[in-house]
């Protein structure tokens, strides 16, 4: 049977490719994209393009948290009205985003870049764990401690309650209290995809470990 994609250009061939190895992206969305993009004037392809590469240019991991941001540190760590004391550990930026949204959170974050899963190459060195625990011993300028709790927002799955345990195990000498999202989040499910309720629900409800 004869390939349909042997009837695009080459130009258009090679866009289909790209698109389509985007996460939740198949070859029917791919191209519909595709043809959107014909379909509109040059102006808008170019503002496209330009926003992608802005994005890769401009956008860096915050010095203290590990979150994506243009200004660093982020506006997260550098807001006076966020309450310092309490630091949200996470496992990748877009799981701010969507604790930011419950607003039910006032503290400020941590973002592990990763999780526990030797099966796939991560073990603690590709997680920043070590600047989180330099982040709780920090003292201010009166020797005393600022962060009072640590919330342990990782995802509740085998891999998350790992990095969990392992992050409650090197705090476990610095005093500070740790506590872990209540199970609001189904065993299983991904942060990214959960509603703002089940969210909060986790962040109002969290117990002590």
């Amino acid at each position: 049977m004869p390939d349909s994609k042997n009837a695009y250009s080459a130009a258009v061939r090679n866009l289909l490719e790209l698109f389509g190895q985007l996460p939740g992206i198949g070859s029917r969305s791919a191209e519909r994209i595709v043809f959107h993009l014909l379909n509109g004037n040059r102006d808008s392809a170019v503002q496209l393009a330009g926003a992608i590469v802005a994005v890769k240019d401009q956008v860096r991991h915050c010095s203290i948290c590990q979150h994506l941001t243009e200004n660093d540190p982020c506006d997260i760590c550098t807001n006076p009205q966020r309450d310092h004391g309490i630091i949200c550990v996470v496992e990748q930026p877009k799981d701010v985003y969507q604790i930011e949204a419950t607003g039910a959170y006032n503290g400020v974050y941590h973002v592990l870049l990763g999780r526990l899963a030797p099966l796939d190459g991560m073990g603690p060195e590709t997680l920043t764990t070590d600047a989180l625990v330099r982040r709780v011993l920090e003292t201010d300028a009166n020797g005393q401690t600022v962060v009072r709790e640590v919330i342990l927002a990782t995802n509740p799955t085998m891999d998350g309650d790992a990095t969990a345990l392992l992050v409650q195990q090197l705090l476990a000498a610095t005093g500070v209290g740790v506590s872990r999202l209540a199970r609001g989040l189904p065993a299983g499910a991904q942060i990214e995809h959960s509603n703002r309720a089940i969210l909060h629900d986790a962040l109002t409800g969290r117990v002590k470990m």
